[in-house]
C-alpha cells in the first residue's frame, strides 16, 4: 500500500489538474458561444451560395468553354482532400475523427486506382496525417496564434487551392471538416469544392440557371464568383470546425473534471484508510508495550 505522503501528493497533484480542467471547461464554454453564433449565421448564405454554383454548373455542363472550376477538367484522377482540424488539442477525439476519415477516403481511393493528395489545415491534423500519410501532403496551413478567423483566412486557403489546380497538381478537390451540429455531437462532413457543383446537380437546377440575368456577361461574373464560392465554403467550414472545437472541448474537460473528482475521492478514502490502519497500529503497539511492563 502506497505511504500516507505518497497519497498526499497524489490527492494534491489531482486537485490541481481538476482546477486546470475546470478552468478549460469555461474557458471554452465562453469561446463557444461566439463561435457557435458565427458558424450558423454563416449557413445560409454558404448554403445558397452552394446551390447557385450547382445550378451554374448544370447549365454549363455540355458548354466546352465553361471554367474548369465549374464543371471541372474532365479529370478524375488525382484527388485532393482538404482536410480541416484544430491547432490544439484536449478536445476528445474531435480533431482523430476527421484525420480518420482523410485515412479512410484515401484509402478507398487508392483502391480504385485513384492518386491522392492532401492538404492540412490545422496543426493537429497536419501532425496525424504526416505520421502515416506524410508523403501525400503537398500543403499546410494553420492558424496558431489566431484569436480569431477571418474571411482572408479562407481566401488565402482557396487561392492556394485554385493555383495548384490550374497547375495541374490535382483533378478533383473535396473539403472534410466536423461540423457542429450541438454540443454534444460533431458530425464529419465531406464536401466537394472542385469542381464546384454538387454531384446531384440535376435538370431542375439547370432550369434554375436560365432565370439568372448576368451582367456584364457570364465570363466576367464566374471569375469573380467561382474564387469567392470557394472563399465562402472554405470560410464556413472553418466556423463550423472552430465551434465543434470548443463544444468538444468543453465536454471533454466537463468528463475530466468529474473523472477527477471521482479519482480524489477514492484517493481520499484510500488515504483515511491507510491513516486509520497506522494509528491502529501505533495503539496496538503502545498497549502491547504497557501490559509487557
Amino acid at each position: 500500500m502506497p505511504s500516507l505522503k505518497t497519497l498526499r501528493n497524489r490527492v494534491s497533484s489531482v486537485k490541481s489538474t481538476q482546477k486546470i480542467t475546470s478552468a478549460m471547461k469555461m474557458v471554452a464554454a465562453a469561446k463557444l458561444r461566439r463561435a457557435q453564433a458565427q458558424a450558423e449565421a454563416s449557413r445560409p448564405y454558404a448554403k445558397r451560395m452552394g446551390e447557385m454554383m450547382a445550378a451554374l454548373a448544370a447549365a454549363e455542363a455540355k458548354n466546352p468553354s465553361a471554367p474548369a472550376l465549374l464543371v471541372g477538367n474532365g479529370r478524375q484522377q488525382t484527388h485532393l482532400l482538404v482536410a480541416v482540424t484544430a491547432d490544439r488539442g484536449l478536445a476528445g477525439a474531435f480533431n482523430s475523427n476527421v484525420a480518420r476519415s482523410v485515412r479512410n477516403q484515401a484509402q478507398a481511393l487508392e483502391s480504385q486506382g485513384k492518386t491522392v493528395k492532401i492538404f492540412a489545415v490545422g496543426r493537429k491534423g497536419n501532425d496525424s496525417l504526416r505520421r502515416d500519410l506524410g508523403d501525400k501532403v503537398i500543403g499546410t496551413k494553420n492558424f496558431v496564434g489566431k484569436k480569431t478567423l477571418e474571411f482572408t483566412d479562407a481566401e488565402a486557403i482557396a487561392q492556394d487551392l485554385i493555383q495548384m489546380f490550374r497547375d495541374g497538381q490535382f483533378d478533383v478537390c473535396t473539403l472534410v471538416f466536423n461540423r457542429f451540429q450541438s454540443v454534444m455531437t460533431q458530425t464529419v462532413t465531406t464536401s466537394p469544392l472542385i469542381p464546384a457543383a454538387p454531384s446531384q446537380a440535376n435538370d431542375n437546377a439547370a432550369d434554375d440557371a436560365q432565370g439568372y440575368e448576368v451582367e456584364p456577361d457570364d465570363g466576367s461574373l464566374l471569375d469573380r464568383l467561382l474564387p469567392r464560392n470557394l472563399a465562402v465554403q472554405i470560410y464556413a467550414a472553418l466556423l463550423e470546425n472552430n465551434a465543434g472545437f470548443y463544444a468538444s472541448q468543453m465536454t471533454a474537460m466537463d468528463n475530466a473534471t468529474r473523472n477527477a473528482g471521482e479519482m480524489i475521492k477514492k484517493l481520499s478514502q484510500s488515504y483515511n484508510r491507510a491513516r486509520q490502519a497506522n494509528i491502529t497500529k501505533e495503539l496496538i503497539e503502545i498497549i502491547s508495550g504497557a501490559e509487557a511492563v
